[in-house]
């Protein structure tokens, strides 16, 4: 049948009309022609108002055949008056110190290295540097920032032992690996830019196989390339799959010697092509051989409430002990497992208190030459170094402190919208 072009909402309404009537019509043959008293019937018809054309766009000649829905689609939009609002704020919040999202230790050349999140930069210190109590912070020895370095929301730091080579992560924005000669400094370019897959986190080294580690949380994958590689180049092997059972993949911590890889996820899934497949698991430690790729299931895992595990960030790993070291960001702790450690388990130690001056520790590094492990505060602009047998309420060995004693961080991470409750006389920002 061929449809004529329709020339205002009246003949549309009209036309609807008539199709109505059509079906009537139809549904009514071999019965009685005279519907039942009491049933509705058409008694008149009464033409609205014409309301010009506001909503209804004409269809072209060359659009017939078309869905109806053609006519309303999106056209381009512009504005007849603009104006450049270059007026001063009244207020702004933010936060100007250093947020730590990562840490990394260089036992080779006694440093500490530093991923600021907020400020953008990746900050160098002694590995001995100790922020006297009166003193508002430490200088570091050099700072690796500015446009040309690619840093943004980054994490996931690691240090070659060998060649000083500092890797870093990019979690959000500029999805790629960065790395940089150990004697950066200032507003550099990095030596290579690796691209990798949207919202990566952790990173994590195989110096035997030459093979660099990357974590992506969503959707949950560990991608594997060469530890050189540079640009577009693609992954040796990746890690996902509903049998791995990862979900929301985090923190990383590699054990060379029984060729071990260790994962951390937060439990958020989701198929991203099936609407409302969302689901919550409980944060784990999935545990699987060094060189698993594929649809491959865990050896073991770490899961439960007696875990504690509440959002971990870093994990790190003292290959001689076994013991597997995690910064518990939301739970405000470090968690000590043994690795071979499995099921709903209770952490071995639990380092945890006020004497710690731990606030939403999100990175970690096991120095074993030194016997120490160094771990990154979100919330303070701190870093500090506890003993390895640390356990409890512990105080740490060395605080380094980038910003005042006792401060607390704003927080912001990416605000995405701003809300004020005038009842209250606050402003919510979501991150």
């Amino acid at each position: 049948m061929h449809v004529g072009r329709i020339e205002s909402k009246n003949a549309i309404l009209a036309g609807g009309i008539a199709i109505a009537l059509g079906i009537t019509c139809l549904s009514g043959v071999g019965t009685s022609p005279e519907p039942p008293r009491g049933s509705a019937r058409l008694v008149s018809i009464e033409p609205l108002p014409d309301m010009g054309d506001a909503c209804y766009r004409p269809v072209s000649t060359a659009s017939q055949g078309r869905s109806l829905f053609a006519a309303f689609e999106e056209t381009s939009v512009y504005a007849d008056d603009t104006v450049n609002l270059t007026r001063p704020a009244a207020r702004t919040i933010k936060d100007t110190y250093p947020i730590y999202s990562s840490i990394a230790v260089d036992n080779v050349r006694d440093e500490v290295i530093l991923q600021d999140t907020n400020l953008f930069g990746i900050k160098i210190f002694n590995r001995l540097d100790n922020t006297p109590a009166n003193s508002e912070s430490t200088t570091p020895k050099r700072v690796i920032q500015g446009a040309k370095t690619h840093c943004e929301y980054n994490n996931g730091l690691y240090v070659d032992p060998k060649s000083g080579e500092i890797y870093s992560v990019a979690m959000d924005t500029e999805d790629n690996v960065i790395v940089f000669p150990p004697d950066a400094k200032g507003d550099v370019a990095p030596s290579r830019i690796l691209k990798t897959p949207h919202r990566n986190f952790a990173s994590g080294v195989d110096d035997e196989k030459n093979e660099l580690f990357v974590t992506i949380q969503y959707p949950p994958k560990v991608v594997v390339y060469r530890k050189d590689a540079s640009g577009e180049e693609k992954p040796l092997r990746v890690l996902e799959g509903p049998h791995t059972e990862l979900h929301d993949t985090h923190g990383l911590a590699l054990d060379l010697k029984r060729r071990l890889m260790f994962v951390g996820t937060w439990g958020n899934s989701s198929d991203p092509n099936v609407a409302g497949s969302g689901k919550f698991y409980p944060p784990s430690i999935n545990v699987y051989p060094l060189d698993a790729s594929g649809d491959t299931a865990p050896l073991r895992i770490i899961q439960g409430p007696k875990t504690q595990l509440d959002w971990a960030g870093g994990m790190s790993l003292d290959v001689e002990s076994g013991d597997l070291y995690v910064a518990n960001d939301v739970g405000g702790s470090i968690v000590v497992f043994k690795e071979t450690q499995e099921g709903d388990v209770a952490p071995v130690r639990v380092i945890k208190g006020p004497k710690t001056g731990l606030n939403h520790p999100a990175g970690i590094s096991v120095d074993a030459k030194n016997k120490e492990v160094w771990v990154s505060n979100m919330g303070n602009s701190s870093a500090s170094a506890f003993a390895l047998t640390a356990d409890g309420d512990a105080s740490p060995i060395r605080t380094i402190r980038s910003a005042p004693a006792g401060r607390q961080s704003v927080k912001f991470g990416k605000p995405q919208a701003v809300a004020f409750d005038s009842k209250r006389d606050l402003y919510l920002v979501p991150n």
